[in-house]
């Protein structure tokens, strides 16, 4: 029985077979088997690949844990696994050779005592539970996907070699042309090696760090454990891509062949899968499609940008500005740049069409001053940006025309059903445009302490990619700064977007009595392929009446 149970243990059958089953999976279960690396008859090295199973937080391969034959695969593509399942038997002269598992008889020169022959016929031996532990093992930490940009700006390390770090903790603070984020670990453990350092520029699957990984795993296992043949602490550990998201994104298989990880990143790439073809087994769909598909994407456009700047558009002559005078060359940050790029991509790309108004937010005013004595009890500042958001979220769903988006193609609009508006924040290292979520959903406090929140992320250099997409519309308030009014450019694929000047104290008509007013110009800029002036007028005209009586909001 003793023997029986070890050689179970120890994934034994036989004299000259071995039972390979999965390794520790560092904690999860139900994996799914993506592809088998051999076949039956194969022979293969101590280390060889067997097959790629992936988890909801990355892929793994599971190595050989000896050489010889492959004699009998036990598993298939899209089984799903967890720790100890047989994956294959095994036969090679390396396999370890164990005692049978009926007890042989004793011999003269062998006898068996009382005492061992009562254990081996026992059947509820006593178990002792042996921590084996596992192997550490140093995983290599890699840039993950960097959404589309090329290139990224180490600007703050956040451990040194030795610090202990927990799955999640941030590692380093990155800027991109399009914001600042955080790059999380992957793995919990202890850092080993750093090879970046600020200011290093890294591309996605850059060398970051270096992470030593460590686990235990309690087995139980019939005493006498130091008879076995295989010693106790030999583990084999499994090799961990650190270079896939790892958050949990399962979604609809049913439509393409390509994992939850895979699917997770389509999904914040915002690329559609049925396009991308796959380059796995059964034409899985794997992360490097997906690059290679947006590479393409990318690079087809930028073609046809050069093609159709380059007849329409002759370049700018090159100016000497230091025959005039004393001059400082001061190098534009990669935001400054992109925020160029993009306003220039729409400007060429999108008819806009702009209409002004003025709304009379004097009650608004009133009302929002009333509140003070709540905005100190709740230490939040309302702003007049929270009535806004609200305010064209209601024109939103009074006006859909305005919550569209125009198709590449030019051939369909795409109907939004949510409401997200971006709100623009200048910060020392450029214009960012923070998206709040839902915001027909949220009320005034809400909405304050999220504008809060946004402001200083986009401050501090906090903002993530999500932070930035999704929008359906956008406001660009000039607040404080001055103005009667000016051309908001459309931050696309949008199809609108509210400029907001300075307030204002102008003598208005109420009836037949002329009376000092607060009064608020709005500038609205719209994409003139998808919605027409009066849809443009309409939407205008609703939202100054709203913002001229705040209390219809709550109708």
């Amino acid at each position: 029985m003793r023997f029986a149970q070890r050689n179970q243990l120890l994934g034994m059958t036989g004299v000259s077979k071995q039972t390979v089953t999965i390794p520790d999976l560092g904690g999860a279960s139900d994996v799914e088997v993506i592809e088998l690396c051999v076949t039956n008859g194969d022979t293969v090295s101590e280390g060889q690949s067997l097959i790629v199973v992936e988890s909801d937080k990355a892929s793994m391969e599971v190595p050989s844990p000896a050489a010889g034959k492959i004699v009998s695969i036990e598993i298939s593509e899209g089984n799903t696994v967890s720790e100890g399942d047989i994956i294959l038997y095994l036969e090679g002269d390396s396999a370890p050779a164990v005692p049978d598992a009926s007890p042989a008889p004793a011999s003269e020169e062998e006898p068996v005592s009382e005492e061992m022959s009562s254990a081996a016929s026992d059947d509820s031996p006593a178990v002792d539970v042996v921590v084996v532990p596992v192997a550490q093992v140093i995983e290599k930490i890699v840039v993950p996907d960097l959404g589309g940009a090329d290139q990224v700006e180490v600007i703050e390390i956040m451990v040194s070699p030795g610090d202990a770090v927990a799955e999640g903790d941030g590692l380093i603070v990155m800027e991109s042309d399009k914001a600042s984020m955080e790059m999380p670990s992957p793995l919990a453990g202890v850092i080993e090696v750093l090879h970046i350092q600020s200011g290093t520029s890294l591309s996605e699957g850059d060398l970051v760090a270096e992470i030593k990984v460590t686990a235990s795993a309690a087995a139980p296992v019939a005493a006498p454990i130091q008879s076995a043949a295989v010693p106790a602490n030999e583990t084999l550990p499994l090799q961990v891509s650190a270079q896939r998201p790892l958050s949990p994104g399962a979604v609809d298989a049913k439509t393409v062949y390509a994992g939850p990880a895979v699917r997770k990143l389509a999904r914040e790439l915002g690329v559609d899968l049925a396009r991308v073809k796959g380059s796995g087994p059964k034409s899985r769909i794997a992360k490097q499609d997906l690059h290679k598909y947006l590479k393409e994407v990318v690079k087809s456009s930028a073609a046809s940008s050069d093609s159709t700047s380059g007849v329409a558009i002759p370049a700018l002559p090159e100016v000497d500005f230091s025959q005039f005078g004393e001059i400082d060359v001061v190098a534009m940050s990669r935001l400054h740049k992109l925020t160029a790029a993009n306003m220039h991509r729409s400007w060429l790309n999108v008819p806009h069409v702009t209409q002004y108004d003025d709304a009379d937010i004097t009650e608004l005013e009133a009302f929002r001053k009333s509140l003070k004595p709540q905005m100190e009890k709740r230490n939040i500042k309302i702003s007049p940006l929270p009535f806004l958001l609200k305010a064209v979220a209601a024109a939103l769903q009074e006006n859909p025309a305005f919550n569209v988006s125009l198709s590449n193609d030019g051939e369909s609009i795409i109907q939004k059903k949510y409401i997200h508006i971006g709100m623009a924040v200048d910060t020392p290292a450029g214009l960012m445009v923070p998206v709040i979520r839902d915001v027909d959903k949220k009320g005034i406090w809400e909405l304050s302490e999220e504008i809060m929140a946004m402001a200083e992320k986009a401050r501090t250099r906090k903002l993530q990619a999500s932070d930035m997409q999704g929008g359906c519309f956008t406001i660009s308030s000039l607040g404080g700064i001055g103005g009667q009014g000016f051309t908001p450019i459309i931050n696309t694929p949008e199809v609108g977007i509210l400029g907001v000047s300075k307030l204002a104290t102008k003598p208005v008509y109420k009836g037949d009595v002329l009376m000092p007013r607060k009064m608020l110009p709005l500038s609205l800029s719209y994409d003139h392929r998808a919605v027409n002036g009066g849809d443009a007028g309409r939407f205008l005209t609703y939202l100054v009446a709203l913002l001229d009586d705040v209390r219809q909001l709550v109708l």
